[in-house]
């Protein structure tokens, strides 16, 4: 079956980085080949957003919130999405989850995701 599982949340200063990194597993080929993978985030008593997405023909969409400071990549090799995050700033502080399989992922519209993993913590002060 398929599997999400991120890593590399923490806590960090404003001002500094962290890379996210999600393991999928349980599909047929390379990461993303066939689906969109992508981020998104949910802040204490706020609604879930999406933050980068990649779809299957490796273009790349953001968050207006964290266009030129977020990139999302994978690396078909490890089957592994990552979101490279500089410049943090307080307001990015939240849970990230990984999702695979939205129809309407690539646009950040998460709705009728097909998997997601059980999130990483991000905290910027």
């Amino acid at each position: 079956h398929v599997q999400l599982v991120e890593s590399g949340g923490g806590s960090v200063q404003a001002g500094g980085s962290l890379r996210l990194s999600c393991a999928v597993s349980g599909y047929t080929g390379s990461i993303g080949s066939t689906y969109s993978v992508g981020w998104f985030r949910q802040a204490a008593g706020k609604e879930r957003e999406g933050v980068a997405a990649i779809d299957s023909d490796g273009s790349t969409n953001y968050a207006d919130s964290v266009k030129g400071r977020f990139t999302i990549s994978k690396d078909n090799a490890k089957n592994t999405l990552y979101l490279q995050m500089n410049s943090l700033k307080p307001e990015d502080t939240a849970m990230y989850y990984c999702a695979a399989d939205g129809p309407l992922l690539c646009s950040l519209v998460l709705v009728d995701l097909g998997y997601w993993g059980q999130g990483t913590q991000v905290t910027v002060s």
